[in-house]
């Protein structure tokens, strides 16, 4: 016996160091592979980026050019093409939509989920059906009535259609933020007396703050890319960023270093709002609505 036992634990030991081994290799495997992957989904992000700081003629080269002189000629140009009104289109609609949704959809979140009304399902379904009918079917309908109010090429057509846009995603999104809420909370606020709008500002608000912040910013990007109303709702006064970057594209080819300038410009208060709102965004995803 004395002699067996150090044997069978030696040969546990090789074991267990040969799948401890087996594991890291299995994980450092794994992060190579994650990096090679994001790296592939940045890069054309980068490179338009660096197209943004190059010539015309350093752009459109076959090879392209990886060595040159940065350059803010296209920002310039993008500039004198008139960029300024079609961002400020955008970022008004953006965040007017944003505040509406908001302002409609936590309240109706909120009575669909703590404070169920009646026939919570008949109105779920009907805020999801109204995502399933294709824009491409809609936008005739929608271009009548939008020319007979005499509201074409105006913003406020806009910030209407994105409010109906995205107030189903967000009430089904902050639905599920709330149901993560106990209800507890709600019973204990009103036996210590609050009202039911001081509970729903002091204790149900701050909890979900994180999911208030996700769906804005969700709101935020699907108002900010939005390209088919635009295109066909406005023309020159109410023109958005989408609808800008395509003056880039013309007969006679594409003006890369300008195009990427202008990308760039856009892609910018996407990422600042995403970059304030980092730290509740990722506690908003793992929160309900994506979990």
């Amino acid at each position: 016996m004395t002699t067996t036992m150090p044997t069978h634990r030696s040969s546990a030991t090789v074991d267990g160091v040969e799948i401890t081994r087996k594991r890291d290799t299995r994980g450092a495997l794994l992060t190579v592979v994650t990096w090679i992957l994001a790296l592939g989904f940045f890069f054309p992000v980068l490179w338009m980026v660096l197209t943004a700081f190059k010539k015309e003629s350093e752009a459109a080269t076959d090879p392209p050019t990886f060595i040159f002189t940065p350059t803010l000629e296209q920002f310039r140009e993008v500039f004198d093409a008139g960029i300024g009104t079609p961002l400020l289109n955008s970022l008004f609609a953006t965040i007017l939509s944003t505040i509406l949704v908001l302002l409609l959809g936590v309240p109706a979140a909120f009575a669909l989920s703590l404070r169920p009304v009646r026939k919570t399902q008949d109105a779920l379904f009907f805020f999801i059906s109204t995502k399933m009918l294709p824009i491409v079917a809609a936008i005739i309908p929608l271009y009548v009535i939008v020319g007979r109010i005499g509201m074409l090429d105006n913003i406020w057509t806009l910030v209407i259609l994105y409010t109906a846009m995205n107030l189903p995603i967000a009430v089904w999104m902050m639905r599920s933020f709330f149901l993560e809420v106990p209800g507890e909370l709600l019973e204990a606020a009103s036996i210590d007396g609050a009202s039911l709008w001081t509970s729903v500002r002091e204790v149900i608000l701050p909890l979900v703050s994180p999911g208030i912040a996700a769906t804005a910013l969700i709101c935020v990007i699907f108002s900010w890319n939005e390209f088919f109303f635009a295109v066909n709702m406005t023309a020159v006064n109410a023109q958005t960023m989408p609808v800008f970057l395509t003056g880039f594209m013309s007969g006679q080819g594409l003006y890369w270093a300008q195009l990427s300038a202008a990308s760039v410009l856009a892609a910018l208060p996407v990422v600042i709002c995403g970059w304030i709102a980092q730290n509740k965004l990722v506690r908003g995803l793992s929160f309900g609505a994506i979990k």
